[in-house]
């Protein structure tokens, strides 16, 4: 039982700012705060009719004192209000977030996470436990400090530990197959290897032979024996990628080696055993594809026994930031690559290729620089560059011109940048049939850049 809410620091002299508006305390009401990540994981507090209020913060007064050079003296109140629980800032430094939003007064019905500094705070109607997290922000190489994410980080946890097919969904570039290799380093199979098999890279005709191999001979050009992915897993872990496109007449194949673990190779007698765990990844919605007759029910149950459901970037609050940076590090950058201007528009932007855009984005600015076609540039905010490069008939043009006429190196580059990027995106706009949704995931960029140099060109 926490003790009695202190009005007044006796280190600081401040008084607490009392609530705004006096709400009784029903009988029956009462909270448990628990901190589930950062310093002090574990410590808790409940409040109720007794003790309807709390303070947090690093004073001694403080009813949970957390040890965070982040949080300030008196960073936060809680006190019950009625059936709620009200939640204040009280002037802190670093502010006060609920699922991400930065608060300075909130009511809270429990389920809510809270930060403060780098701990995270549950709270949850007293009898309810809160949900089991891993390590703050991460699992293995798979990054997310959201709420989205850390909802999995306790499924993937148990879900590595254990041998069981699991199948990954999510939208085209959520990070599947890094989860998928996360499972494995996380699992009793990590000193084994990691092998992955994308359905859709490999002709339908040869797809059986990719995956259980074949003899010298099976058929016209087996020239020698070929070792499949399958026997190459042996120990390890198979992941089949966007296995919704498998060829149907191939998925009762599959079927027989995952229910038999034995398989033979085109073309041989040989029965061969299969001590490979299955993980399959999938953009498609698997359970529609059953029922239109496309995807075998029984393949799915065998392959299904598990499943993840990643979220796509757009509903992970706070995480491009976070992910970016990372980027930015492993490639080669750093702190200062990225502006807090660049980082705040692209906290803002949809990223319709998820995590694989982001990644693409900052590759793309250590390389070039910021560019006017940055996701989440406004249309206000392209620079007149833009338009005199898209009057360019060529790269080279641009280059020439900006050289004779001695113009500042910086500025002389950006136009040259200007230039190609208008270039790339018409270029890889006609690879693709004038197809902007193919066209962006391509270039890994938001559709509308391709709209909005299409009105150009109309204007023009």
């Amino acid at each position: 039982m926490p003790r009695p809410f202190a009005d007044e620091d006796e280190d600081s002299g401040k008084t607490a700012q009392q609530p705004v508006h006096d709400v009784p305390v029903a009988d029956d009401v009462s909270f448990v705060v628990t901190v589930v990540d950062g310093p002090d994981r574990g410590a808790s507090f409940q409040l109720g009719p007794e003790s309807p209020k709390a303070l947090v913060g690093t004073s001694p007064q403080a009813n949970l004192r957390v040890g965070d050079r982040l949080i300030s003296r008196r960073h936060a109140s809680f006190e019950l209000a009625g059936a709620r629980l009200r939640l204040r800032d009280e002037g802190s430094t670093n502010g006060t977030f609920v699922n991400g939003a930065s608060v300075v007064e909130a009511l809270l019905r429990g389920g809510e996470e809270v930060r403060l500094g780098s701990a995270l705070l549950a709270v949850q109607p007293a009898g309810i436990v809160p949900e089991p997290r891993t390590e703050a922000g991460a699992f293995q190489r798979v990054l997310g400090a959201s709420r989205e994410m850390r909802r999995l980080y306790h499924l993937l946890t148990r879900v590595a530990a254990s041998q069981i097919p699991t199948v990954i969904e999510g939208e085209t570039g959520t990070g599947k197959e890094a989860v998928a290799e996360a499972i494995h380093e996380a699992g009793p199979r990590a000193r084994g290897p990691f092998v992955v098999f994308d359905c859709t890279a490999v002709p339908a005709s040869m797809v059986e032979a990719e995956l259980f191999g074949h003899e010298r001979g099976a058929f016209t050009g087996a020239d020698a024996r070929r070792i499949g992915l399958l026997e190459q897993a042996e120990g390890g872990t198979l992941l089949i990628d966007e296995i919704g496109d498998m060829d149907l007449a191939l998925q009762p194949k599959l079927l027989r080696a995952i229910e038999r673990r034995e398989f033979r190779r085109i073309g041989g007698s040989k029965v061969l055993q299969a001590d490979v765990r299955i993980l399959s990844a999938t953009r498609r919605n698997l359970d529609a594809e059953v029922e239109a007759g496309r995807f075998r029910d029984d393949l799915f149950h065998r392959l299904a026994v598990a499943r993840v459901e990643l979220p796509p970037l757009r509903k992970r609050r706070g995480d491009v930031r976070l992910l970016a940076r990372a980027f930015c590090r492993e490639l080669g950058g750093s702190d200062t690559s990225l502006s807090p201007a660049l980082l705040a528009r692209w906290e803002a932007h949809d990223w319709p290729g998820n995590v694989r855009e982001l990644r693409n984005a900052v590759a793309r600015t250590l390389a070039l620089g910021e560019t006017p076609f940055d996701p989440g540039l406004a249309e206000d905010e392209v620079p007149p560059a833009v338009i005199e490069a898209a009057d360019a008939t060529s790269v080279a043009e641009v280059a020439a011109r900006v050289i004779g006429e001695g113009m500042p190196l910086a500025r002389a580059r950006q136009h040259v940048i200007d230039a190609f990027e208008v270039q790339y995106l018409e270029a890889i706009l006609a690879r693709h049939g004038g197809v902007v949704t193919r066209a962006a995931e391509a270039a890994g960029v938001a559709r509308r850049h391709f709209q909005r140099r299409r009105a150009r060109s109309r204007e023009g």
